[in-house]
């Protein structure tokens, strides 16, 4: 029998093809293996950033997912954004998705919204900024905490909330991150454009003459006092104050 020549070059090519399969085989069986473990992960991730949006911090495993399910109640999209209805203490809060881009690559967050549409809290991340600098974004929590109180939406529905050099007006502006220009400029335009389509959920009046019942529901108005309004208009916004035509208040039945 003629002895094997493993120094021949079909005997390379045979054996280093074997090898290729069978380590490819082992690699993606590893994969689909852990999957379901690695899915599992990412999802209970993206709980955490929100919880971190609610300032809800320090929890881990099913701690985490156990507070998200008491204070998540819905999930929904408004043109394409995943928005999240929440209840902390009592207190209905949105929680929005934000999603940009800084100097070197993508950021994201949450922005957690009151229903005056001021910030209730946010949480911000990246994939990679710099080290101590735009990666502050994520990593200083007192940085995150700033936005916190501040007014989001002008009375024209537009987003007045900013990241600058030099606030000017501490009710709508916040400090950007000390060398991180450039990240933070990516935060300011991450904000602004991720919040501009859900500002109607936030009007807080609805009571100009010409305005229609429609509206009012659009808006979630706490105040629909416009002369012509029905108590249908007030019914469909909850509303706990319905001016009749004389403006005079008027309770709605329960």
């Amino acid at each position: 029998m003629a002895k094997l020549n493993t120094n021949s070059n079909s005997y390379i090519i045979i054996y280093s093809a074997i090898l290729v399969v069978i380590v490819a085989f082992l690699l993606a069986f590893v994969y689909q293996a852990l999957k379901p473990m690695q899915d599992a992960n990412v999802a209970l991730d993206v709980k955490k950033q929100i919880l971190y949006s609610l300032n809800i911090r320090d929890l881990d495993g099913s701690a985490a997912e156990a507070k998200y399910a008491e204070v998540v109640k819905e999930e929904k999209n408004v043109d394409g954004q995943k928005v999240y209805e929440c209840e902390v203490d009592g207190e209905k809060i949105l929680v929005a998705s934000l999603k940009g881009m800084g100097l070197w690559g993508g950021i994201s967050g949450y922005m957690a919204i009151k229903g005056d549409g001021t910030v209730y809290g946010a949480y911000f991340n990246h994939e990679s900024e710099t080290a101590g600098l735009g990666a502050e974004i994520k990593d200083s929590q007192a940085w995150q905490e700033k936005f916190i109180g501040k007014t989001i939406y002008g009375d024209d529905g537009s987003v007045v909330l900013s990241v600058v050099k030099k606030v000017d007006d501490p009710a709508t502006q916040v400090d950007c991150v000390t060398g991180a220009t450039l990240t933070s400029n990516g935060v300011d335009a991450m904000i602004k454009d991720c919040l501009k389509n859900i500002g109607q959920q936030f009007s807080t009046s609805c009571c100009a003459a010409e305005k229609t019942d429609s509206c009012c529901a659009e808006a979630h108005s706490e105040d629909c006092c416009a002369a012509e309004k029905t108590d249908s208009c007030c019914a469909e916004t909850h509303s706990e104050d319905c001016c009749s035509s004389e403006t005079e208040p008027k309770v709605k039945e329960k």
